[in-house]
């Protein structure tokens, strides 16, 4: 089985991907910020025995064992913070499957961060994932629970159901015709977040963002996830809208989305910055129907093996800045021209 974010997924012209994640805290021990070095180290080995019996073929990975390399790909995958990547601490850990739609992070902000992933709009299926997932857990550990509040966590907007429900969107479509920021704000008043492409203090990157649902209390899980579903078609809707109003443009975009193709195809050098916005035009114009030597296998490979650390990792070995940039031109004509 192939990981997740190289799959074909539902509504993938427009949504990326979907996660779901679960903050949870074990019971007799401090937050995460709180905690000091001995209790992080009871948490994480409280948390390792119980690893062989939760199944879905999960293991056990200590971050002080990685290196940046991997460390960064885990980054660029979205499957760990920066902020947890980057902190110097032995008791933070992984727990992940072969595919990678399952990763649980140990001693985050909370002590227990299950998250599930999904290419394209998969909400429900997810969210089922990680119900299953939780209550295997909850019957190995005692996690920190009130009959009032529900879960208790490090930060107070987590409380009640622990649920985060994210959908990754891209909307080239809605910028172009400068109806972005009304739609993004539409969506903050539904009670919603959008953030950049690698979560909160993030900024936007190839006209990706990412929604996700504010309130935690007083919802049930089912509530929360529908409400998200709902917000997220109705960005679909409105994106696809606007794309048929380029559409009408004829020329003018088909020859602003090959130009973004050419670029790609034919330069020696490309910059991060550059292959990630070059990206966004190419990914609407062969979603569109437009660019017709792509298709969405090739969009889903460039999107990742462009970022540095996955492109390093691709290539087996390390670059500077010159050659990474090189070598990034390189692969994107490698596989724009796979048979």
């Amino acid at each position: 089985m192939s990981n997740w974010y190289l799959q074909n997924g539902k509504e993938s012209d427009v949504v990326i991907s979907t996660r779901i994640r679960l903050a949870r805290n074990l019971s007799g021990f401090p937050f995460e910020n709180k905690c000091d070095k001995e209790a992080k180290k009871q948490i994480l080995n409280k948390i390792e025995e119980v690893v062989p019996n939760i199944g879905y073929g999960l293991q056990l990975l200590k971050m002080k064992d990685m290196n940046e390399l991997t460390k960064e790909e885990l980054i660029e995958k979205h499957l760990i913070s920066p902020d947890f990547a980057n902190k110097d601490d032995d008791s933070r850990a992984i727990i992940i499957n072969n595919e990678e739609n399952i990763c649980i992070m140990v001693n985050e902000e909370d002590h227990i961060r299950i998250q599930v992933f999904s290419e394209g709009l998969e909400v429900e299926n997810l969210l089922n994932l990680a119900i299953e997932l939780d209550k295997k857990l909850e019957k190995l550990l005692n996690y920190s629970y009130s009959d009032k509040y529900g879960y208790l966590t490090a930060c107070p907007t987590n409380v009640g159901t622990g649920l985060r429900v994210s959908t990754m969107v891209h909307v080239p479509a809605l910028d172009k015709t400068e109806n972005l920021g009304k739609i993004l704000r539409i969506v903050n008043n539904f009670g919603m977040s959008v953030r950049g492409v690698y979560g909160e203090g993030s900024d936007s990157k190839g006209n990706i963002y990412q929604i996700s649902n504010n309130q935690t209390l007083g919802l049930t899980e089912e509530e929360i996830a529908k409400d998200v579903l709902n917000i997220t078609q109705k960005v679909i809707e409105q994106e696809r809208i606007a794309r048929k109003y380029l559409g009408k443009t004829g020329l003018e975009l088909e020859n602003q989305l090959y130009r973004a193709f050419g670029l790609m195809m034919y330069s020696k050098m490309i910059t991060l910055d550059e292959c990630v916005d070059l990206l966004s035009d190419v990914k609407l114009g062969t979603d569109m129907g437009i660019i017709k030597e792509l298709d969405d296998g090739k969009i889903k490979k460039l999107l990742l093996y462009t970022k540095p650390a996955n492109m390093q990792r691709y290539y087996g070995q390390t670059m500077g800045k010159n050659e990474e940039n090189i070598k990034r031109a390189e692969l994107v004509q490698q596989i724009i021209n796979e048979k």
